[in-house]
């Protein structure tokens, strides 16, 4: 068959010859993606989102965000009579009377938590890899907005059930508001329309959580993705790789097919987690009271490191002017609820600059790097997964305690050293398996790779003989690159005249930190000259 069918060519003449289409469809359907499997990542959110909105969309018909009290006369017989909010009660008719009700909620649920934690991986990847810099910053900070605000959207979807868990977590949302100076008080009345917890809290979630957030996420995303198709896509090194080219695959067909195939296998592993994977039962936590609480409760995931950094804290407080009574500061609430979320968000917002100010380094990179390749980055990082860890860990203290016959004291204060420790020892152990890694893949370009076989030479000593690595492992390796640095001193006679940047005490600080964070680590070298030839050679 040569040519195409009339359904196909009818309807795209029309469009070309009015909107003169065909060009502009051209050039982007034959659109190179790199085919390398972590770029795979960011579309895992892509989908989640789209999973989210779909099942969102069939829950809100059911749903009753009202907080307005009711008796219980649905099916599940151990809270047949209790009263409880029409929102709980919406939430037990969707599980328990809607055909596919439950399936889609714990879908819906299960997309959410996919939907952050590929956000994060996905960050991750941007972040080791270098994919932020030059000309990437804007998306970057986009991304980290897309991650702040849908920790929101989790908090204010999770709080929808008013069941006993989320209504816990709810708490303490309102204690941390109170906990602000000022205005902790105002933005509680605002947010609850009355003392805690009122009874417009769950219809402004609702609202958030349906129309503002997503909207905002769906702008996100789309700015992104715009974003991301003018700037083209980074790469990781390797053979026939550059600066100005992309190696990989067309939009059409082939990158079509592959990503169809991947939103169909995200959605069947959402749905098979909503299958066999129970999640938020909250006819088993009962309807929220303010006077109930229970012990071992967690919120979701992404949230935990909160929950850790709450328990972790010691119970500081500043009274003003001597006197409760005048003001206080609630450091045990408000250090932990902003300290930890705010290091880490603005950690990641300034970091693209710094490392720019700290290597000087302006020019635009397509390239990614290998983690290994920059220790003071990769370093970093780990660390700030450590610091993460430590918290999501700590959130979980009660749990361990009970069911590891630990105190649930002496377990406290050991988070509180870890939590000092852990990211300054993960950093020293990182920034040395970098240079390890570094100095294998110089070994492998001076000595080869080991071959399997084992070779006796005339003097009796047996060898194994070392080959040259293959094509695409050698460009793969030697796509490494110093991480740029400032320069340094001109000599100028018996002076040393210091760079235009370092000609002040600021400058000075700025040259060492470059001296320390920028530069070739460990050279490669690019002589195959293996074992057995170097042998021969001395026999001789």
């Amino acid at each position: 068959m040569n040519t195409l069918p009339n359904f196909v060519t009818g309807p795209a003449n029309f469009l070309d010859e009015r909107i003169g289409g065909a060009s502009f469809l051209k050039r982007n359907l034959r659109k190179i993606f790199p085919d390398h499997w972590t770029f795979l990542l960011g579309e895992i959110a892509l989908y989640s989102f789209i999973i989210l909105l779909l099942t969102g969309t069939f829950l809100t018909f059911w749903f009753e965000p009202s907080m307005d009290d009711v008796i219980y006369r649905g099916p599940y017989a151990p809270l047949r009579g209790v009263e409880m909010s029409a929102a709980y009660a919406s939430t037990m008719e969707i599980s328990f009377e809607v055909r596919g009700g439950l399936l889609l909620r714990q879908m819906h649920h299960w997309a959410a938590l996919l939907f952050v934690a590929s956000l994060v991986v996905h960050m991750l990847r941007v972040f080791f890899t270098g994919a932020y810099r030059k000309p990437r910053e804007i998306n970057w900070l986009i991304g980290i907005g897309l991650f702040t605000i849908s920790l929101f959207e989790g908090l204010t979807g999770y709080s929808l059930p008013d069941d006993l868990l989320s209504g816990a977590g709810l708490r303490i949302t309102q204690g941390v508001l109170m906990s602000l100076p000022l205005i902790g008080s105002y933005l509680s009345f605002f947010l609850f329309g009355g003392e805690y917890p009122g009874e417009a809290v769950i219809a402004r979630f609702y609202s958030m959580h349906i129309l503002l957030i997503p909207g905002i996420l769906l702008a996100l995303i789309t700015a992104h993705l715009v974003l991301m198709w003018v700037q083209k896509h980074t790469q990781m090194p390797g053979k026939g790789r550059t600066e100005t080219n992309v190696v990989g695959a067309p939009l059409m067909p082939a990158f079509m097919g592959k990503s169809g195939a991947f939103l169909l296998f995200t959605l069947g592993v959402v749905a098979g987690l909503a299958t066999f994977t129970q999640i938020n039962p909250i006819w088993m936590f009962g309807p929220y009271t303010p006077a109930d609480i229970s012990a071992g409760s967690q919120p979701d995931w992404y949230m935990g490191f909160l929950e850790g950094s709450l328990r972790l804290m010691p119970s500081w407080e500043i009274n003003l002017f001597g006197t409760a009574h005048a003001g206080t500061l609630p450091l045990s609430v408000l250090i932990p609820a902003l300290l930890p979320l705010g290091l880490i968000i603005t950690g990641l917002v300034l970091f693209p600059f710094l490392e720019r100010w700290v290597t000087g380094d302006r020019s635009e990179h397509h390239v990614a790097d290998r983690p290994r390749n920059n220790p003071h980055r990769t370093a970093i990082g780990i660390s700030a997964i450590t610091f993460y860890g430590v918290l999501w860990l700590l959130g979980a203290n009660d749990v361990i305690a009970a069911n590891f016959h630990i105190s649930l004291n002496w377990t406290t204060y050991i988070g509180r050293v870890l939590i000092f420790v852990g990211p300054a020892l993960a950093y020293f152990i990182t920034y040395r398996m970098c240079l390890g890694l570094q100095r294998s893949d110089a070994n492998v370009l001076s000595h080869g790779v080991e071959s399997g076989v084992i070779k006796r030479l005339p003097h009796g000593e047996f060898i194994e003989v070392h080959a040259p690595p293959a094509d695409d492992i050698e460009a793969h390796v030697l796509g490494k690159k110093p991480v740029p640095m400032l320069p340094a001193a001109r000599g100028d006679g018996h002076r040393h005249v210091p760079p235009k940047e370092a000609r002040s005490l600021m400058g000075r600080l700025r040259l060492k930190m470059s001296r320390a964070y920028g530069g070739e680590k460990v050279p490669l070298e690019t002589d195959h000259e293996h074992e057995e030839t170097s042998v021969a050679r001395r026999d001789h």
